[in-house]
C-alpha cells in the first residue's frame, strides 16, 4: 500500500508529485501518454520563487524570459474607451514581474527534479475508478491494476475522474469564446514587455520570448477563429499585423496555431475525505491575467505547507491533511475566480454603464498609486 497516489501528468501533477515525495511519503505518480504541451506560462514571481525553493527551477534565467513590464491597450470602437496603461515592475522594486517559459522546459526542470526522489514511482497509465472508504482509498488502473493508499492527489485536469469520483462538486460554465495560441516571429523586437490589446471579444496578447519572438495568446469568437485559421498561415501573419497594430512590422508564424475552447470551472472545497485537488482539477479560468498555472503552483505550495503541517505518521492523516488544505486554498480561490471572471467578462460587455466602470477603472489604475500597488499583488498573486 502507498501513502499517496498523484494523478496527472501536467505540470501541476508532477510539481505535487515532487512536492508528496519530498514530504518523505511512498509516492506513486499516475501518468497517462500524452503528447507534448507545446504552449508557454507567464510565471509571476511568488510562482518562480516557490519553484526555487522546491528545487524545480534552480534559475529561471536559464529556461526563462523575464517579463518587465505590461502594456494595456484598449483596441475597442466603443464609445467609452480605456486609457492606455503600463505596469512596470521598477515601480515595486524588482527586476521582472515574473518569466516567461515553454512549457516543455519547465516539464524537462520538474522531471530532473523527481528523478532524484528514490520514494517517487511513475506508472503510464490512466485512472479508471477511486472509491473511498474510512482507511483510504482504492484506484483501478488503466492496466487493470488497482492500487490502495491513504492520500489522493488529483491534478488530472477540467474532466478530472478524482474529482468526479471522490464526490467534489464543480460548476463550469463555457463561453462562446475561444483561445487560438502560436509562437510568431517580429520584425522589431518585443523585449520584456508583454502587450495586450484589448479588443470587444477578448484580448489579443503577445508574451515576450526571447529576441524577436513573442508567443500570442488571441481570445476571439470561435466561428472568428476558425475562418481566420483556414485562410492559412499567410493571411494569419497579415492579420496578426493589423490586430497589433503594426508596432512591430512584419509579422512570421513560428509554429501552427491552435485553437482552444474557453470555460470556468470551479470547486465549492478543494480538499476532503483524504482527497485534494490541484490545477485544472479545482479551477480553471480563461487565459487571462495569467492566472492559470501561477494558481495551480500555489496549490502545491499549500499542498506543501499541509504537509509539513500535519504528522503523516498518524493513523487517518490523510483526512486531516485534506481538511488543512481545503482551509488553505478557500481564500486564495474564491478572490481569484472573482477578480478573473469580472475582468473577462467586463472586457466582453456591450453594457455602456459596465464599458465606463472599466474604464473608469483603468484610469484609476493608472493615477492613483495605492491602486497600483493592489493590482500588482494580485495579478501576482501576493498573499
Amino acid at each position: 500500500m502507498s501513502r499517496a497516489v498523484v494523478v496527472g501528468g501536467g505540470l501541476a501533477g508532477l510539481a505535487a508529485a515532487v512536492a508528496v515525495a519530498k514530504a518523505g511519503l511512498e509516492t506513486v505518480h499516475l501518468v497517462p501518454k500524452g503528447p507534448p504541451d507545446r504552449r508557454t506560462s507567464a510565471l509571476m514571481l511568488p510562482s518562480v520563487a516557490y519553484l526555487q525553493s522546491a528545487g524545480l527551477v534552480p534559475d529561471p534565467a536559464a529556461i526563462g524570459h523575464p517579463l518587465t513590464n505590461i502594456r494595456i491597450i484598449d483596441a475597442t470602437r466603443r464609445l467609452i474607451r480605456a486609457p492606455e496603461t503600463l505596469f512596470d515592475s521598477a515601480e515595486i522594486g524588482q527586476p521582472a514581474f515574473g518569466w516567461n517559459f515553454a512549457n516543455v522546459r519547465l516539464a524537462e526542470a520538474f522531471e530532473a527534479a523527481r528523478a532524484g526522489l528514490p520514494n517517487l514511482s511513475t506508472i503510464e497509465t490512466t485512472l479508471d475508478g477511486l472509491a473511498l472508504d474510512p482507511d483510504g482509498a482504492t484506484l483501478t488502473l488503466g492496466t487493470g491494476e488497482t492500487l490502495r493508499t491513504d492520500l489522493v492527489v488529483g491534478a488530472d485536469g477540467k474532466k478530472s475522474r478524482v474529482r468526479e469520483s471522490a464526490g467534489f462538486r464543480a460548476r463550469e460554465h463555457g463561453f462562446t469564446q475561444a483561445a487560438l495560441v502560436c509562437d510568431l516571429g517580429l520584425e522589431r523586437p518585443i523585449g520584456g514587455t508583454s502587450i495586450e490589446f484589448h479588443y470587444e471579444n477578448g484580448p489579443f496578447t503577445l508574451v515576450p520570448a526571447g529576441g524577436n519572438r513573442a508567443n500570442l495568446v488571441w481570445i476571439d469568437e470561435r466561428d472568428t477563429l476558425k475562418a481566420a485559421q483556414e485562410g492559412g498561415k499567410e493571411h494569419l501573419a497579415a492579420l496578426f499585423r493589423e490586430k497589433s497594430q503594426r508596432l512591430f512590422g512584419a509579422v512570421e508564424l513560428l509554429t501552427p496555431a491552435h485553437m482552444f475552447l474557453l470555460s470556468t470551472l470551479t470547486v465549492d472545497i478543494a480538499g476532503k475525505d483524504g482527497v485534494v485537488l490541484v490545477g485544472e482539477s479545482a479551477h480553471a479560468f480563461p487565459p487571462i491575467g495569467a492566472q492559470g498555472l501561477n494558481l495551480g503552483l500555489r496549490d502545491v505550495a499549500d499542498l506543501a505547507a499541509s504537509l509539513a503541517a500535519t504528522d503523516l505518521a498518524a493513523p487517518g492523516f490523510a483526512l486531516t491533511l485534506s481538511d488543512d488544505y481545503a482551509r488553505r486554498r478557500a481564500g486564495d480561490l474564491m478572490r481569484t475566480g472573482t477578480v478573473v471572471d469580472a475582468l473577462f467578462r467586463s472586457l466582453l460587455a456591450d453594457f455602456l454603464p459596465a464599458q465606463a466602470a472599466r474604464a473608469t477603472g483603468l484610469w484609476a489604475l493608472k493615477l492613483v498609486p495605492p491602486l497600483r500597488r493592489s493590482a500588482f499583488d494580485v495579478g501576482m498573486g501576493v498573499r
